[in-house]
């Protein structure tokens, strides 16, 4: 209470500050990874897969599966449902 009613009641503001690792090169990257063959003795990737082999092909230096979910999921919305010059929705694989 000695720093107000507002801040008792919502707290601080958080001051973190968080620097970017992943840039638009390598949301590509990682889009045409995901899109590639799975590794042998895999029947399909997985998010932690994909983040070894970003870091193995040093498109990054580390980048968490948290990460790769985050950008493959806004990736996928951003198509809008439909690829350039296609009239069928956009299939991105499943991890």
């Amino acid at each position: 209470m000695e720093e107000g009613l507002d801040i008792a009641l919502n707290g601080h503001k958080g001051t973190r500050v968080y620097e970017r690792k992943a840039d638009g090169d390598f949301e590509a990257h990682l889009v045409a990874l995901s899109c590639s063959k799975p590794p042998e003795g895999h029947a399909q990737g997985s998010l932690r897969l994909l983040a070894d082999k970003a870091v193995e092909l040093q498109y990054i230096e580390s980048v968490s599966h948290e990460t790769i979910r985050r950008i493959l999921k806004k990736t996928k919305s951003s198509l809008g449902g439909k690829l350039a010059g296609s009239s069928h929705p956009a299939k991105m694989p499943v991890l």
